[in-house]
């Protein structure tokens, strides 16, 4: 009986990890390509002079992203001058009424970044990205990117000011150091991304 019962708990365990999907560290990342606001093409091999890409799962409608904001924009300056490029991708969450999300935020929104339109929610998909924000850390090497990271962008979404732990920032200063990531996934928290 206790073989069963540990036969079964092991079947489980594995169907979901499969479920999950995604990309897992040190993976190579599919080159992918998504459109901006102006319907123009991004592809991810556009960005081989970066020394790293950091793909942001956000929305424009989830709370908790609009916490991330400033935090996000702050990032992105610091460490845009060290060769970290950041590719936002407006993720439709369930709150959101109809099908897709659109590119680009109305005028109401505070966003100041531009971003791309993840069709059929196919990227979020393929990355295993399921809340927004969620950030995914990608090095850029001779043979393209591997991912090096996959969560949180902190440990507190509600109050900037009682952030202890950035692990956003650490995963791209010990990537632009040539060093292991060693927390490389953390739980984000945040809206669901829905599916389609």
């Amino acid at each position: 009986m206790k073989r069963y019962f540990t036969l079964a708990f092991s079947l489980l365990l594995t169907a979901s990890v499969f479920a999950q999907g995604g990309y897992r560290i040190g993976s190579k990342i599919t080159d992918f390509t998504l459109k901006d606001p102006s319907g123009q093409s991004v592809p991810l091999s556009s960005f081989s002079d970066a020394k790293a890409v950091v793909v942001v799962f956000t929305s424009v409608k989830c709370p908790y992203s609009k916490l991330y904001d400033a935090r996000l924009q702050a990032i992105s300056q610091n460490y845009g001058a060290r060769g970290v490029r950041f590719v936002y991708v407006n993720a439709a969450i369930g709150l959101e009424e109809g099908t897709a999300p659109k590119a680009q935020p109305d005028q109401t929104s505070t966003q100041t970044f531009p971003y791309l339109v993840d069709e059929g929610q196919n990227l979020s998909k393929q990355f295993g990205a399921t809340k927004a924000p969620e950030v995914f850390v990608l090095q850029n090497s001779a043979d393209g990117f591997y991912l090096r990271y996959k969560g949180a962008i902190d440990d507190n979404p509600q109050m900037e000011s009682y952030v202890k732990e950035n692990y956003l920032r650490t995963a791209l200063d010990n990537v632009l150091a040539n060093k292991t990531v060693t927390a490389a996934e953390k739980r984000a928290t945040g809206c669901l991304i829905k599916r389609f």
